[in-house]
C-alpha cells in the first residue's frame, strides 16, 4: 500500500515537472518568434536559460536543475543485481544529488541501510549488504558528503521489502535505503 502511494506521488511530481517545463518552453517559443528565426537547438537553450533566470527572480519557479535535484532526492532506495555489491550505473546521477545535498547541509545526517535477498547464509548476506551500503557511502563521500553525516547499517536478509521466493521478491530485497536521521 505504501509503495503504491509512493508511486502515485512520484508520478504526480513528474506530471508537475512536465507542466513547469512546458510553461518555460512555451515562453521561450514566444521569445524566439520575436527575435527572428532561431534554430531548434537555440530555442532549447533559451528555454533552459529562461528557467534559470526565472528561478533567480521572486516568481517562485524552479530551474530545471532544481527540479531534477528535488526528484533525485525523492529516490531513496537503490536496487542491486544478484550477488553484486556495486550500485547500478543509472543511479550515479541520483546519488550525486544526494551527495551535493549533504555537502550543502553539514548538519544533515542519514543512515544507509543495506539489505540482501534470502539466498545465501545469514553471515554472507550481512557482509554483502554492508558492502552495498559502503559502496554508496564511498560514492557520497567522494562527491562531497562528510563521513560524519552518514551511518551504515547492514540488515542482510532480516528485513525483506517483499516476502516470497520469486525473482521479483528477490530483486526488491537487494537494496540500500537512504533514511534520514
Amino acid at each position: 500500500m505504501a509503495k503504491q502511494t509512493h508511486k502515485i506521488l512520484k508520478m504526480g511530481l513528474m506530471v508537475i515537472s512536465l507542466f513547469v517545463l512546458a510553461a518555460c518552453s512555451s515562453t521561450s517559443d514566444t521569445e524566439g518568434d520575436m527575435s527572428g528565426s532561431e534554430g531548434s537547438s537555440s530555442s532549447a537553450n533559451s528555454s533552459g536559460s529562461s528557467a534559470r533566470s526565472s528561478a533567480g527572480s521572486n516568481s517562485g519557479q524552479l530551474s530545471q536543475e532544481e527540479i531534477r535535484a528535488q526528484n533525485a532526492l525523492r529516490q531513496t532506495v537503490f536496487y542491486f543485481d544478484f550477488d553484486i555489491a556495486e550500485f547500478k550505473t543509472e543511479d550515479r546521477n541520483t546519488l550525486t544529488f544526494h551527495a551535493r545535498d549533504l555537502a550543502s547541509s553539514p548538519s544533515k545526517r542519514i543512515r544507509l541501510e543495506g539489505h540482501a535477498d534470502e539466498r545465501g547464509t545469514r553471515e554472507y548476506n550481512l557482509a554483502l549488504a554492508e558492502r552495498r551500503a559502503n559502496g554508496i557511502l564511498n560514492y557520497l563521500i567522494v562527491n562531497g558528503a562528510s563521513r560524519s553525516q552518514i551511518e551504515v547499517v547492514s540488515y542482510g536478509e532480516e528485513r525483506p521489502a517483499q516476502s516470497g521466493s520469486s525473482e521479483n521478491a528477490y530483486s526488491r530485497n537487494r537494496r540500500v535505503e537512504i533514511v534520514g536521521r
